[in-house]
């Protein structure tokens, strides 16, 4: 078994903003292997998809991006996965829109999601996937990450949604050093 988790805010107000690009990930995902990210299990929205490699879970967690290491955590320890079975997808504030970076491991980068996981998992060494969505220039980070993309950001951002989510079977299908080199 592999898992994806997909790191947003939940709510019908944070839908369509920059930090829930991990969450449309996981929707178009869903999507693209048949199955529903509906049930509710370890603090967040779930979905079990077959794949070339077995069992894939996909995860929204619904703890809000600051803790989702909580629910990282709860679904690892209950399907005995290590670090290195499951994937983080989230947005990153340093990348261009539309720009996807690919890591083994790393530090958190200042993102209070991927440090949660870090916190709650006790290692920095998973995969994780990073969608830019650009720094804003005058305006706050915390309001600029909650507020929606603009119409010509959209665009970027939507072809990197789906582009992310080929990374994502690529991962569980071929591996991090396949998904990186073809999508880095």
């Amino acid at each position: 078994m592999l898992a994806v988790f997909g790191l947003g805010n939940p709510g019908r107000k944070y839908e369509g903003t920059r930090h829930n690009v991990g969450f449309e990930v996981i929707d178009l995902l869903a999507e693209e292997l048949n199955t529903k990210v509906s049930h509710r299990r370890f603090r967040a929205l779930v979905g079990d998809a077959r794949t070339e490699a077995g069992t894939l879970l996909l995860a929204k967690p619904q703890t809000y991006m600051n803790d989702s290491g909580l629910s990282v955590a709860a679904a690892a320890a209950w399907n005995k996965l290590g670090p290195d079975q499951i994937l983080v997808v989230c947005d990153d504030l340093d990348l261009e829109p539309g720009t996807l970076r690919i890591r083994r491991k790393g530090s958190s980068g200042g993102h209070k999601g991927l440090k949660s996981v870090a916190d709650a998992l006790g290692t920095t060494d998973f995969p994780r996937l990073r969608i830019g969505i650009g720094r804003p220039a005058r305006e706050d980070a915390v309001d600029y990450v909650l507020d929606r993309f603009t119409g010509s950001e959209r665009k970027l951002v939507r072809e990197a949604v789906g582009l992310a989510a080929d990374a994502a079977a690529c991962w569980c299908n071929q591996g991090i050093d396949h998904c990186m080199n073809r999508f880095n």
